[in-house]
């Protein structure tokens, strides 16, 4: 019995060493094709013939611009139909289904007939239709936030997301602002707080609600003089009346998309019909056989409220590939990916960080698993290096197919944004799911990226080169020391994708936009010998997480400078973090006060080092930014409290009085640092 055992052993080890032979030799066998062939990596950009230190697309050779790629689609009423061609009517539009874990689709000319429906259904429901005409959206991402969003294009009307982040009192001000008539929005909270608000928004008359709501409510809203229909009832409006559509021209205003409230007032960013096509074609153009095509599917689960999803969701329709949505809950996203198996993605840092983070924890302590990701990673990355992206590879079936299944098995292009994305976590992603990921920078300024990576570029710690639709300068800023010389300043925009200005708004508008149509970011760049664009800092004191979410520190600041504990306070966050930590000064009489009456004795170095002082000082302020109205993300995770005052004499002060906030950055770079670790 035991020589049998020690010979099943042996023949299981031989028959495993020669299905790896035969694996590599098939592997080897394939020679797998490199991408991005006929593409200098090495000048990705190229000076202006105007402007030296202008830059423009080095893949893009003609002199103009880029506008459009598809005849006929110059405006976003005409990307749906464009896609029914591409695709010859294949599935458009789908929901995932939880009872038996399937996606249920609709085709383009399904979509596109209850396009048609619901904005005729507005015009028979009580809208005027037009420019002056304004829809807002406060919904999550599914079917039906599609069909009103181009339903409301094909009567030209302009669609304003709403969303929760914004709070309430930003949503009456947009509301208020832009004279919405009409609100769609999805879940019967979001009802019940438009009409918390309805006695001080005189615009609003109607609110489409996509599920259905008890008639009570609906008795309630006549009372605000709000008519109430949910989404079935205007389509049978429009099905019933059929009117002729009232087609927008590319100059038209498309939306006005709102900041996320990195001021107390939002501002509303105008984008035209033109300003979006043209800034998806160029993606897809810059992409080249890497793009979006008819028979790709992609998942929905970043907000539609911004551009980013938005604008990945109107290039698969255009090509005639498929969308479908996530079931609601961001913790069951993987669920939702083995269901749809998509082929594209659109992505923040902070999920590709989870994935990398869960990967390495699952092998921590396990020498021989360390060792094979070590040498896969290893393996995967020279292939890169040689513009080689694949995922049939022998390290992809032995240490990585668990993590392609994971995103569904099929992924074949990721694209991420909104904040930068670390280099390591680039790198391993790029080497575990063998497909492209390329990162892009922008804002919705300037509708979405103006700078993209392209396909094949194994380089990391860049946004790529300018897009064919806009060029880029870097201007001086010399009280930051950068020099556009020197190939260091603050990024400006030029081109047909940069907006039209904030919304009824022109003082805001001309100090970000110049008398000759340069879009001024705010962002600080610097040029790399190879033509790719970094970004190295933020002109003002304004930055994002990892999430996306806009942090304006100064802000918060203010808000927690009333607690009696603080004397000064330092709010800090990086893009590449998910949270915000703090340093604070305390005031000294109010903390002497508060420790003799709880028996903590010691000097006030050792009083700022003490657990319970730092648990009341955390509460407090808590306490205060929940009372202030802070949002969770604005709430600092962590705090170092410091024994010294920020002064003039120790160089963190200004002569006003006012925080050196890289003085300080830089002097508690240790503590700042260890926070971080700490919350890992």
């Amino acid at each position: 019995m035991e020589s049998d055992c020690y010979s099943l052993v042996i023949g299981l080890f031989i028959g495993f060493i020669g299905s790896a032979i035969v694996i590599i030799k098939v592997m080897a066998f394939r020679k797998p094709q490199p991408i991005g062939e006929g593409i200098n990596f090495e000048e990705q950009s190229v000076a202006s013939d105007r402007n030296s230190l202008v830059k423009r697309s080095k893949i893009y050779d003609k002199n103009d611009f880029l506008t459009h790629l598809f005849d006929g689609v110059f405006t976003l009423d005409n990307v749906l139909s464009n896609g029914s061609k591409e695709t010859v009517d294949g599935n458009c539009l789908g929901s995932i289904n939880k009872t038996n874990n399937t996606v249920e689709w609709l085709t383009y000319a399904q979509v596109l007939t209850r396009v048609k429906h619901f904005g005729d259904g507005l015009i028979k429901m009580g809208l005027k239709g037009g420019q002056n005409t304004c829809v807002g959206i406060y919904a999550t991402n599914c079917v039906d936030y599609v069909i009103t969003e181009y339903g409301s294009y094909s009567q030209s009307c302009v669609v304003i997301p709403l969303y929760d982040t914004l709070g309430p009192n930003a949503c009456r001000f947009i509301i208020n602002k832009a004279e919405i008539c009409c609100v769609v929005c999805d879940k019967e909270d979001r009802f019940q707080a438009l009409l918390s608000q309805a006695n001080n928004m005189p615009s609003l008359q109607y609110i489409v609600i996509i599920n259905d709501i008890p008639q009570s409510y609906k008795s309630k809203a006549i009372n605000y003089g709000i008519k109430v229909f949910t989404i079935k009832e205007v389509e049978l409006l429009g099905e019933n009346n059929p009117i002729e559509s009232l087609s927008p021209k590319p100059e038209d205003l498309a939306l006005v998309c709102y900041t996320s409230g990195t001021t107390d007032l939002p501002k509303g960013v105008m984008l035209s019909h033109k300003s979006v096509i043209v800034n998806i074609c160029a993606v897809l153009y810059q992409m080249g056989p890497s793009a979006t095509c008819k028979t790709d599917t992609l998942l929905s689960f970043l907000p539609l409220a911004h551009m980013f999803e938005r604008c990945c969701e109107a290039a698969v329709f255009m090509v005639g590939g498929k969308t479908a949505y996530f079931s609601g809950d961001i913790k069951t996203l993987s669920d939702d990916m083995k269901i749809v198996k998509p082929t594209i993605m659109a992505v923040v840092p902070r999920l590709l960080s989870r994935i990398y983070d869960k990967c390495y924890e699952n092998i921590k302590g396990n020498k021989l698993k360390e060792w094979m990701l070590k040498k896969a990673i290893a393996s995967k990355q020279s292939e890169i290096e040689k513009r080689i992206v694949r995922n049939n590879g022998f390290w992809d079936k032995l240490v990585f197919k668990r993590i392609r299944e994971g995103l569904g098995g099929k992924m074949r292009l990721i694209v991420c944004g909104a904040a930068p994305l670390p280099p390591n976590v680039l790198q391993f992603m790029r080497c575990a799911l063998g497909c492209i990921i390329v990162e892009g920078y922008g804002q919705t300024e300037c509708v979405c990226p103006c700078s993209l990576t392209i396909p094949g570029d194994s380089k990391t710690g860049h946004v790529g080169p300018p897009l064919p639709c806009c060029e880029i300068r870097l201007e001086s800023v010399p009280e930051m020391e950068y020099n556009a010389n020197k190939g260091k300043g603050e990024i400006c925009v030029r081109g047909p994708i940069v907006f039209d200005g904030y919304f009824k708004d022109t003082d805001k508008s001309s100090k970000v936009l110049t008398k000759d149509g340069w879009l001024k970011t705010g962002d600080i760049g610097q040029w790399l010998p190879n033509g790719t664009l970094k970004i190295i800092d933020r002109k003002k004191h304004i930055f994002k997480l990892s999430q996306g979410e806009y942090i304006a520190p100064e802000k918060i600041e203010t808000v927690y400078s009333k607690s009696q504990f603080i004397a000064q306070i330092f709010i800090y966050g990086e893009s590449l973090k998910s949270c915000l930590v703090a340093v604070i000064v305390p005031e000294v009489d109010i903390l002497n006060l508060w420790c003799r009456k709880n028996n903590i004795r010691g000097t006030l170095r050792d009083l700022c080092q003490n657990t319970d002082v730092k648990k009341v000082i955390m509460n407090d302020l808590i306490s205060l930014g929940n009372k202030e109205g802070l949002l969770s993300f604005e709430q600092p995770k962590d705090i170092y409290i410091h024994y010294e005052a920020f002064t003039i004499d120790n160089g963190l002060l200004t002569p006003t009085l006012k925080s050196k906030r890289l003085e300080i950055r830089n002097y508690f770079g240790v503590q700042l640092e260890n926070m971080y670790r700490s919350l890992n």
